[in-house]
């Protein structure tokens, strides 16, 4: 995998320790995509961009293989994590617990700024879904949750559901999971943020759930999709084809086996 070069190497910070600097780095590169799911971590790319030796990139590739976002394999280097199906759902299921304790405890302790930031991204998040543009939609949708995750002030939750969230973002950008779906998720975003101003902390932890639910219920069916016209093995999908709307049917399937509560509808 190739990395564009940067202009400019990282700027030393003396409160900060040159292998934290380039761990923050290499992890934004691999959450935005430039270093793909899968890809491998070139070391002496790495050195050349940022300007430093070997020691610092391999003691922040320790750290993230540590934080889940990397793999070491013998004698073959460092590569970017694939998360597999069955440990998404796992971290799904968990997620959705965390995101109603952060509904509860943010619409507790909202104000009126945060508010109004939630409103601004939340337009973000909406051209984002209208133009189809993928990367800045998962970009924008960490950031949202990161917001809320603030606000929910508990260090222990943020330290928690943080490692998720990337691990689970780590499976999306892999399986393409926003792909088509835009529209429906920036809409799931409005009512999160609506459920949010209303200070109800019951109903804006059942919002919070709810959308994790269905993301979950909705990569269950994909993965069923998937299988039933033999692409199974996302590698040997074509990116650019269009994924399936899910209908009714798929929801109902889905609601059977568990996986979430309804099918999602406006609030």
């Amino acid at each position: 995998m190739t990395i564009r070069h940067s202009s400019s190497a990282i700027a030393f910070l003396q409160s900060r320790s040159l292998p934290m600097l380039v761990q923050e780095e290499i992890e934004r590169l691999i959450m935005t995509g430039e270093l793909p799911v899968g890809s491998h971590i070139n070391e002496s790319e790495l050195s050349q961009r940022f300007n430093t030796s070997r020691g610092p990139i391999r003691e922040a590739l320790r750290a993230l293989e540590a934080a889940g976002l990397v793999r070491s394999e013998k004698n073959r280097g460092v590569f970017v994590r694939e998360i597999g199906l069955e440990e998404a759902d796992e971290i799904f299921e968990l997620c959705e617990a965390l995101e109603e304790i952060i509904g509860r405890r943010v619409a507790l302790a909202i104000k009126p700024d945060t508010i109004e930031r939630l409103r601004a991204m939340l337009k973000d998040i909406c051209l984002a879904a209208q133009t189809q543009d993928v990367e800045q939609y998962a970009q924008l949708n960490l950031q949202f949750h990161k917001l809320l995750l603030d606000g929910a002030g508990n260090k222990k939750l943020t330290k928690t559901y943080t490692r998720l969230v990337k691990e689970l973002h780590l499976f999306r950008m892999g399986r393409r999971e926003f792909d088509g779906n835009l529209p429906t998720l920036a809409d799931e975003h409005r009512n999160i943020v609506e459920a949010i101003a209303s200070g109800d902390p019951d109903f804006a932890g059942r919002v919070l759930r709810q959308h994790i639910a269905d993301s979950r219920a909705a990569t269950w069916v994909r993965s069923q999709q998937h299988c039933v016209h033999g692409h199974d093995d996302e590698r040997s999908r074509d990116a650019s084809a269009p994924v399936q709307p899910l209908t009714p049917m798929d929801y109902s399937v889905a609601v059977r086996r568990g996986i979430t509560d309804s099918r999602p509808s406006p609030l």
